[in-house]
């Protein structure tokens, strides 16, 4: 039997105020049920932002071209968080012109006057319309608690990017890349997963934070029992934290002075990179106090990469001969399928050279990547 609209609107005002007042709402509830609106028209009609400080003149660790213009942005993701982002547009698009548009972020705990800033505007010099953005809770960009992290919504950060990007007049809504470096190398491979937008990925210098934060350095606290103690002591932190009002903090990299002979080589690169001159930035979380101690927790319990199989559209990986890190991007490379998939190993390269050293990045080998999947 087919049943009417003002049938169904008189069973659900029924069920829903019969459903109400058994739950103490008596009358009241009967009258917000008869005046209930289709589920369409309850829909909020957009996301409230956040107002962000913003700062304008240029302090980033890398020179300004000349060749590109350059803009303070922002835009938000699903959960409402309000992202700060530098746009960097090639210089003579012709009006009507559309070109293809790339989303940069990293490293892990970088701010985009950092790598992406650098990566984006030599991408942009190449003919692209590029952003570089700090995700969420991380530098500029919103987010109540700072100096914490979410597989979650940072990856939901890359998608939101394309989002802007998408909208914006200049760019081919269907040339669409992004570009993760660090733990933001696997945080985007992690989106291509989801987001068919993206025709193309690179992930440089890749960590894979879920695995790094669960089983420790090459895998050496793999077991049960080591995560277990692992999660007792961050629970136990967030006691305390929530009984203090407060979140401690775990430190950022060494200082110079701190290095000690023995310390380990890759931290040693670390420091020469986010505690000098070369990459210092005071808005960084790994330049200045460090990440929150609990932040790990939800990184251990959500890991990366599980449908990387899946991922239809083109992915190129990229690690340093020499890098520390080197394992996590041939380990990704494996698990992905697909004649449109390509790993890139940097001859002498460490993982901290890919952050910076324009000898070293192999921004012709990303160019030509880009061109071919971003016609």
């Amino acid at each position: 039997m087919k049943i009417s609209k003002k049938m169904k609107m008189v069973l659900l005002t029924a069920v829903l105020g019969t459903c109400l007042l058994q739950m103490g709402g008596g009358r009241e509830a009967m009258a917000a049920a008869q005046t209930a609106k289709p589920a369409g028209e309850m829909l909020s009609p957009g996301v409230k932002t956040e107002k962000l400080h913003l700062t304008r003149e240029w302090d980033k660790v890398f020179p300004k071209s000349d060749k590109v213009d350059h803009q303070k942005v922002t835009f938000h993701n699903r959960y409402g968080i309000t992202l700060a982002a530098d746009l960097y547009t090639p210089k003579g698009i012709k009006a009507g012109e559309k070109r293809a548009a790339i989303a940069v972020s990293g490293p892990f705990g970088a701010v985009k006057e950092q790598a992406s800033g650098l990566y984006a505007q030599q991408l942009a010099e190449r003919g692209y319309i590029t952003l570089a953005f700090d995700p969420s809770f991380t530098g500029e960009s919103g987010g109540n608690v700072r100096n914490v992290a979410s597989p979650d919504i940072n990856t939901e950060d890359f998608s939101a990017a394309v989002d802007f990007l998408a909208n914006q007049k200049d760019v081919d809504a269907n040339r669409l890349g992004i570009l993760g470096i660090c733990g933001f190398g696997g945080i985007a491979i992690n989106d291509a997963a989801m987001d068919t937008r993206v025709k193309a990925t690179v992930s440089s210098t890749m960590y894979d934070m879920t695995r790094v934060l669960a089983n420790g350095y090459y895998d050496k606290e793999d077991s049960p029992e080591q995560r277990h103690q692992k999660l007792e002591a961050m629970n136990a932190q967030r006691t305390e934290d929530y009984k203090n009002d407060t979140f401690a903090r775990a430190g950022a990299n060494l200082k110079p002075e701190e290095l000690k002979p023995d310390t380990p080589e890759f931290i040693k690169q670390y420091t020469a990179y986010y505690e000098t001159k070369r990459g210092f930035h005071p808005r960084s979380v790994n330049s200045v106090g460090g990440w929150n101690k609990t932040f790990a927790l939800s990184f251990i319990n959500l890991p990366f990469l599980q449908r990387s199989s899946e991922i239809q559209s083109a992915v190129m990986v990229i690690a340093g001969e020499k890098a520390h890190s080197r394992y996590f991007s041939e380990d990704a490379f494996k698990k992905l399928k697909g004649s449109n998939k390509e790993l890139v190993i940097v001859p002498g390269a460490t993982h901290t050279d890919l952050y910076d050293q324009l000898d070293k990045i192999p921004f012709d080998k990303i160019d030509q990547f880009y061109q071919t999947y971003l016609k």
